[in-house]
């Protein structure tokens, strides 16, 4: 596995004084109430997945140098249903949430202390007595292609152009499905789900002739060159808080929130509240097909900076599609999403959002 190698540190003097006064505030304690450490981090245990959270850990020891010594965390793989079960569509096996369920079961019980997740993958309701209390810089959001190796991709031309007529897609993702059905209605579906080498080992044994995983992903795993097509947003709205690492934690563990808003990502927190805002408005089953993609641009006086946000609805099957844009400042992320995502559910046929 490629190791953590996180960039662009946070290296403002106020932000590191609030986390390493937090520190300092649980090391002085009185013995009987000090939390007791290594602070227990829960994650999945894919190979995606602990990249990420010692990524994570990477960042925060770095970035606080007073836990760097302190044999500060323990890491606690945690399997969940969305990882047990592959041989279904997650619409059949309970929805939302299927990977963090379990986790935030433990964090909830106190089995551990915070939890790191991919935030696509995080529900927009979480449960009581739990926040999110941190998102980390965005890695690339958008979709990429995998061609089996029988296939070729054809320069200049349409993205779809390189898949023949009828070619079998494997996608376990109903946005993705819809989207290139909306462009190839002739295309073909079929259930593939694992970890990002058993995607491609699945592709490359020719069982589909073509898969789609986030380049975020590939990135991260050091397998970027393994992207036939890097498909643009305007051509695949992404999944909202695509590329974005998101940490859980108890909502009353005060002091752990405030170590872990000192490497808070603004960017990343802006536009995940716009995308997040969008996806509860929306409300939709895992049978529904979703896209969100916010994005901070320059003002046309290049001293403040814009949010532009995408929203996508469409129908399963590809026919239905509707697309609309919003842009407004960054701290109103959220009413944004709302806003847009009213207009989307509005304008959209009601069929589309039945569980």
């Amino acid at each position: 596995m490629v190791s953590a190698q996180p960039s662009d540190l946070p290296l403002s003097d106020a932000l590191q004084k609030i986390a390493a006064e937090a520190a300092f505030r649980q090391q002085t304690k009185p013995a009987h109430t000090r939390r007791l450490l290594p602070l227990r981090v829960g994650t999945r245990g894919s190979p995606l997945a602990l990249w990420q959270t010692r990524a994570f850990l990477t960042r925060l020891t770095r970035f606080c140098p007073v836990l760097r010594d302190m044999n500060a965390f323990q890491e606690h793989q945690i399997s969940t249903t969305g990882d047990q079960v592959l041989n279904r569509p997650l619409a059949e096996i309970g929805g939302k949430g299927l990977f963090s369920k379990e986790i935030h079961e433990a964090l909830s019980d106190g089995r551990i202390d915070f939890a790191v997740h991919s935030l696509k993958d995080l529900e927009t309701t979480l449960p009581p007595g739990l926040v999110l209390a941190c998102t980390l810089k965005r890695e690339d959001a958008r979709d990429a292609l995998i061609l089996s190796p029988h296939l070729q991709v054809i320069p200049g031309s349409d993205p779809y152009d390189a898949l023949p007529p009828n070619a079998l897609i494997g996608c376990a993702s109903v946005r993705r499905q819809a989207q290139m059905l909306h462009s190839r209605p002739d295309l073909r579906f079929g259930l593939l789900r694992g970890n990002v080498q058993t995607r491609l080992d699945k592709l490359a044994a020719r069982q589909c002739d073509a898969t789609l995983l986030a380049l975020a992903g590939l990135r991260r795993l050091g397998m970027e060159d393994r992207a036939s097509i890097v498909l643009d947003p305007a051509v695949m709205v992404p999944a909202a808080g695509q590329g974005i690492v998101g940490v859980t934690v108890r909502e009353s563990d005060i002091e752990l929130r405030e170590l872990l808003s000192a490497i808070e990502d603004n960017e990343a927190r802006a536009v995940s509240t716009a995308e997040r805002a969008l996806l509860a408005e929306l409300d939709g089953s895992c049978r529904t097909p979703i896209g969100g993609y916010a994005r901070l641009l320059p003002s046309e006086n290049g001293k403040e900076k814009i949010l532009r946000l995408t929203g996508l609805v469409a129908s399963e099957d590809g026919v239905f599609m509707l697309r609309r844009e919003i842009a407004g400042a960054p701290e109103d992320a959220e009413k944004m999403g709302q806003e847009l995502g009213r207009s989307l559910r509005a304008d959209s046929p009601s069929s589309i959002f039945a569980e």
